[in-house]
């Protein structure tokens, strides 16, 4: 793994001659070829994508999310936590993710069996010791590592504008919440994001450390989104933000969402994009201009009324047979361009 993670890295800084590419670099993986696409900064409008959209290919290292972005064209992004930290030297976790996900879906629709039972709650005792063993970790963590994926995706083109560890919750020491803001920053992100807490205390603990590290916490719903959904966060500190998903606000059912948009646009650090329906239609995740979400009036509104915030791609939607993450985060992209054309 590491010697994958090393020639990925340097056909990444071969390709954009920070480094002589070696004679062992002529067949190098096609995600060079990639690189120098133009930015996704489309008359003023920045699209950009959260890294958890590749969620499904099978290398998850911060060198290949790279080549992955670069590959769909885009070059900002709103990047998770696990491929960041993974570099800056995070211990990894003894069993497979998908594995423990596939088991919550389970659990979740009552079709887990006993034996699948017993291996969650193994798997949730392993989850319980291992982020002992994390939060250890990030209370020492050597940031230089995290300015240094900084670097690295800056010179493949990649600005990343926001970050999302798991490192903001309630059961999150003080510690680990310092240490996931000062790694934005080291990130270069403006924000970072988190599902809302529901916790007015806790989103003014945040608001106000956030203060006194200079970075903005952006909170993202899911169908709990409505028009005042984030109102006591924003009055608690001017350090806390919107990280608004419209396709999840119009399955809530709200038919404000442009109203909402247009109110809070400065308070808005960026949005996500999808297209689903609204509950009348059965609230699918659909392929881009099959929904009710009307993503062409916000992208045309963000480009006439010149808001700041970026429009971040998040693939949800069922990929096609015959396609993968990267071909469609980039028809998404696309879908984008031709709008904003």
């Amino acid at each position: 793994m590491t010697q994958r993670r090393e020639f990925i890295k340097k056909s990444l800084l071969a390709s954009t001659g920070l480094i002589t590419a070696p004679a062992w670099l002529s067949g190098a993986p096609s995600l060079i070829k990639s690189l120098g696409n133009p930015p996704s900064l489309i008359e003023g409008v920045q699209i950009g994508c959260i890294t958890y959209s590749f969620r499904q290919m099978k290398e998850q290292s911060a060198e290949a999310i790279l080549s992955y972005i670069n590959q769909a064209g885009i070059n900002a992004i709103e990047l998770m936590g696990d491929p960041a930290e993974e570099f800056a030297g995070k211990p990894g976790i003894s069993f497979n993710r998908m594995d423990l996900f596939v088991l919550i879906g389970k659990e979740k629709q009552e079709t887990i069996t006993e034996d699948e039972k017993k291996q969650l709650e193994e798997m949730r005792a392993q989850i319980d010791s291992y982020n002992q063993e994390v939060a250890q970790w990030r209370e020492r963590a050597d940031l230089s590592k995290f300015e240094e994926l900084r670097k690295m995706y800056e010179a493949a083109g990649v600005e990343i504008y926001a970050f999302k560890p798991s490192t903001f919750g309630k059961m999150n020491s003080d510690a680990e919440i310092a240490y996931g803001m000062k790694a934005a920053k080291a990130l270069g992100a403006t924000h970072v994001t988190l599902e809302h807490p529901s916790d007015d205390a806790h989103t003014l603990k945040l608001g106000k450390m956030a203060e006194k590290h200079g970075i903005q916490v952006a909170y993202h719903g899911h169908e709990q989104e409505t028009f005042t959904f984030w109102d006591t966060a924003l009055t608690q500190s001017p350090n806390n933000s919107l990280n608004l998903d419209v396709g999840h606000y119009v399955a809530a059912g709200n038919t404000d969402l442009m109203p909402l948009i247009e109110k809070q646009h400065e308070r808005i650090q960026s949005i996500h994009l999808k297209d689903r329906q609204n509950p009348q239609n059965g609230k699918e995740n659909l392929p881009w201009g099959q929904g009710d979400t009307p993503i062409e009036d916000i992208l045309q509104s963000m480009k006439t009324s010149k808001y700041s915030f970026p429009a971040t791609i998040e693939l949800e939607y069922k990929i096609p047979p015959g396609s993968n993450p990267i071909l469609e985060v980039k028809k998404c992209f696309e879908y984008c361009a031709q709008v904003l054309a």
